[in-house]
Formats: C-alpha cells, sequence, structure tokens
C-alpha cells in the first residue's frame, strides 16, 4: 500500500479526493490537513464520510510529513500551494499540486493571469502539467505534477486530435462552456447563493477568465505554436457538471464520420476519454460522479466549421480523479486503479 495525504482536505476537491482514495485498493490514506477544522474529524465536517473515513483532520506539520507518507495531494487555493510546495519537496515527498500554481512554465505568464508573484519560480521548469492523454511517460517519471483546471481539461481533450493532425485554423478556436457551481469552489459568496444561481444562467469573467491562457498553452503543446483564442465561461444551475461547446474552422472538407473515427483512433489507448458515435452527443449527466470525459462532434457543412461538444464532472475528471489518475502513473500503477467506475444515472 502507497501511503497517502492530503493538504486542504475540508474544500470540495479536497474532500472528493479523500472519498475517492478512501476506496482506492494500492492506497493507506494517513493523513489529511485542514487549518480551518484541525482536531475536528472529517466525517463530522462531511457526515456521507461517517463509517468510511475515521481521520481526524490536523495542522501541516512539514518535520513529520515525510515519516508518514510517501505522496502529498494538495488542494490548497491558487497562491497558497506555492508557499507550501517547495517545504514538501524538500523533505522528500512526490506531489500532486490542485491549484493552478505550477501549471505554467513562464512566471511572466502565470503572474499576469493570477496578478501576485510566484514565490517558487525555480519549481515552474520542473513541474508536469498533469494531462495524462498529453504526458503520461512524462507525468511517470515526476515528483511534482501540476494537475489541471477543470475548463481546460474539458477544452483541451475536444481540442488535441485535430489540432496534432493540423487540420484547423488555430486563429479560429472558439470555447463556450458551462459549469456548475461547484466550480467555484466551498467559500459562499453571492454568486454562488441558491437564489442567484437557482433557475438562473450566466456568463462571467468574459474575455478575461484565467484559464483562457492555460487552455491556450495547453493547445501550444500540441501544435508547437502560439494560440489565441476566445472563451467564454458560463454558470449554469447544477451541482457538477461541464459541458464545453468549441467551434473552430477546418481547413479542407472532412465529413463528421472521418472526424471520429481520428478521434477514436487517437485515444483509443486512452481509458478515460469517450467518443460518441456519429449523430450522438454527450451529456453531463452522462459523466457526472466518473473520471470520464465524453466527446461528440459534428461537422457544419454549410460552413465547413467542425462543432466538439466535451463533458467531464469538473470536480473528478475535472480536479481530484484526475489527480488520482496521476498517482496511479506516478506510482505505476494501472493509470484506471480506483477510478474504474461509471457516472449516477438519473
Amino acid at each position: 500500500m502507497i501511503k497517502v495525504g492530503v493538504v486542504g482536505s475540508t474544500g470540495y476537491t479536497g474532500v472528493e479526493l479523500v472519498r475517492l482514495l478512501s476506496r482506492h485498493p494500492k492506497v493507506s490514506l494517513k493523513l489529511i490537513t485542514s487549518r480551518s477544522f484541525s482536531g475536528k474529524k472529517i466525517a463530522d465536517i462531511y457526515p456521507n464520510l461517517q463509517g468510511i473515513v475515521d481521520l481526524e483532520c490536523e495542522e501541516l506539520d512539514f518535520t513529520e510529513i515525510a515519516d508518514r507518507v510517501e505522496v502529498v495531494f494538495t488542494a490548497l487555493p491558487h497562491g497558497v500551494s506555492m508557499s507550501v510546495v517547495p517545504k514538501l519537496l524538500q523533505v522528500g515527498v512526490k506531489v500532486i499540486d490542485l491549484s493552478g500554481d505550477y501549471r505554467y512554465q513562464d512566471q511572466e505568464l502565470y503572474e499576469e493571469w493570477y496578478t501576485e508573484s510566484h514565490q517558487s519560480p525555480d519549481l515552474l521548469s520542473e513541474a508536469v502539467y498533469g494531462l495524462p492523454e498529453l504526458n503520461r511517460e512524462v507525468i511517470k517519471e515526476s515528483r511534482l505534477i501540476a494537475n489541471p483546471g477543470c475548463y481546460p481539461t474539458s477544452a483541451i481533450l475536444a481540442l488535441t486530435p485535430v489540432v496534432n493532425k493540423g487540420l484547423i485554423d488555430l486563429n479560429s478556436i472558439i470555447i463556450d462552456s458551462k459549469s456548475g457551481a461547484t466550480g467555484a469552489g466551498r467559500t459562499p459568496s453571492r454568486a454562488t447563493h441558491f437564489c442567484e444561481v437557482s433557475e438562473n444562467f450566466k456568463a462571467y469573467k468574459v474575455a478575461q477568465h484565467r484559464h483562457t491562457s492555460e487552455i491556450e498553452n495547453g493547445v501550444k503543446m500540441v501544435a508547437n505554436k502560439e494560440v489565441v483564442l476566445s472563451f467564454t465561461p458560463h454558470l449554469v444551475p447544477m451541482k457538477r457538471g461541464i459541458l464545453s461547446t468549441v467551434y473552430t474552422q477546418l481547413k479542407q472538407n472532412f465529413t463528421t464520420k472521418e472526424l471520429r473515427e481520428l478521434y477514436q483512433d487517437f485515444y483509443s489507448s486512452h481509458p478515460f476519454v469517450r467518443i460518441h458515435k456519429v449523430g450522438k452527443l454527450p451529456e453531463t449527466k452522462y459523466v457526472v460522479n466518473s473520471n470520464y470525459c465524453d466527446i461528440g462532434l459534428k461537422v457544419d457543412s454549410r460552413t465547413n466549421r467542425l462543432v466538439i461538444v466535451s463533458t467531464i464532472d469538473n470536480l473528478i475528471k475535472g480536479s481530484s480523479g484526475q489527480a488520482i489518475q496521476n498517482f496511479n502513473l506516478l506510482s505505476g500503477l494501472s493509470e484506471t486503479t480506483g477510478l474504474k467506475f461509471s457516472g449516477i444515472f438519473p
């Protein structure tokens, strides 16, 4: 059994890690930390874990952590991880970080979009962007994995096969994404207040959401050139799930069937990407509470545009499940260990 810990265990992504790790057949969950709930049992904070996880939240102690765990998941806010991760690496534990602090190798780009100075820029070049469908082999050898954001996961996976083959105009990409309210985290705010979210549907951070640059970075990894695209996120009245609709111009004529075969071939060795049949498009209901990304596509023959629809559970494939997928690769396990379960339907 591999001894692991979760630092920042009481936010939505942290407790989802605890829940998923508790059922992982190769994991011994030894440590969970929380500054806000130190001294309290996680099952008293999240009663769904009663009888499942009997751990008490602790304060993080760097002097003893290496004696207790081999791998740490850091589910901390952006800007906080960068002060914690270097200390964890110094004592010899491997880290899978769920914040945005290590997703960029370019320090200036991070500081432009996150509007704060990076406290450990020396680690940016070492961190591996943890999208297994792009970086599987590099992830296996890393000691610091930067887990991708939720919107970027859905968008980059939607675009990668056609970008890889050079089939689209990279200047034509428009991404329209809808997310459930858990994407905003557990901290209460007016924007996620029930009365504001219920029976409402709104765009937010138009042309300025920080995931824009992360998506561009991910597409750049595939295209090997700079990419500038348009990304608009929306908040919809549901708890979990992301649906991204991607519009892009094809360079030549293709049928939906031809491109569907391209996607099927590209992702044939990637167990958590499912390509829908021609004429079928994914829905969030198909993936909620699973680590799958479902993709469907349609060529608009009138405009020669390709429309790609992708869906994920923002807390699992968009966060904690993908972190465990990275952990499996890092630990020499099958990629699907502890994650091979379907979504809940209805």
